[in-house]
């Protein structure tokens, strides 16, 4: 008997209903989509967002939303008994949801390594699979620690501008993305500044005298590497360009980002050689 279980969700301020073995399950976040089928449990995935296709080959499960949005009328056939949120620019979709009875569990934005590990686990004792998720993330510190143990030297300085929805933003040192660049054997150039993600500020950045540059771009807001070094008078600045492709995407915090940093340590390898 699959018997309910009431667990606290801390980033809505409510405890969350859901059976001991949730069998339907909708993700609205990719990098926990990616790592249901990581944990072997993609077989009880109903509904995805928009984006979830981009991390799980021959993806079935039918798209009953995107980040901000879900058609309701599409999540009410599917049946969910757990949806899967974030926090961030997502909570209001979490807590809307949640408000009109749907069981919604939202994880927190991770700031680094140790934050993703975490929602693993914890997305592992939602379904049911706290041992293998566990196991998951003790194989991905460990790729990290080898990956890391092999640093580059001397580290590169790394400038690295992610291009979210229009909005432009540089790493800080409370970002996974700031791990991904320490364990690829760079050195971000704002990695002691105690903030997620910081607004441009290109004087500064040509202050802290990058060594490489890299570049994420989205599909719906593309952006030409060499008109954008051009347009600043920043030509001779190599550049690693990263977009949403599975292992090359430095901003999904999924299991691939594994992937993602041997790639990364391979392009800085070959752009400073």
């Amino acid at each position: 008997m699959n018997e309910k279980v009431f667990l606290y969700c801390d980033a809505l301020g409510r405890y969350v209903g859901v059976p001991e073995y949730p069998q339907r399950i909708v993700s609205l976040v990719s990098s926990l989509t990616e790592t249901l089928f990581e944990i072997g449990v993609g077989d009880r995935v109903v509904g995805v967002s928009s984006y979830c296709g981009r991390y799980v080959d021959n993806l079935v499960a039918p798209i009953v939303g995107d980040y901000l949005y879900v058609a309701e009328d599409k999540l009410k056939e599917v049946k969910p008994d757990l949806i899967l949120t974030t926090t961030g620019v997502q909570r209001n979709l979490g807590r809307k949801l949640a408000d009109q009875g749907f069981p919604v569990f939202s994880f927190p934005l991770p700031n680094s390594l140790h934050g993703i590990l975490e929602n693993v686990v914890t997305l592992g004792g939602l379904v049911g699979e706290v041992k293998t998720a566990r196991e998951l993330a003790s194989r991905w510190q460990r790729v990290f620690v080898e990956m890391e143990a092999g640093a580059l030297k001397p580290k590169p300085l790394v400038y690295a501008e992610c291009w979210l929805g229009r909005h432009a933003r540089t790493p800080g040192s409370l970002t996974f993305i700031h791990d991904l660049i320490t364990v690829a054997g760079g050195e971000n150039i704002f990695g002691t500044e105690c903030q997620g993600y910081l607004p441009l500020n290109l004087d500064e950045v040509i202050r802290r005298k990058p060594d490489v540059m890299i570049l994420f771009t989205e599909p719906e807001y593309p952006l030409r590497a060499n008109d954008l070094l051009k347009e600043r008078g920043w030509e001779g600045l190599p550049v690693i360009e990263s977009t949403v492709r599975r292992g090359e995407n430095i901003i999904h915090d999924g299991p691939s980002m594994m992937a993602t940093a041997t790639w990364l340590k391979a392009q800085l390898l070959q752009v400073l050689r």
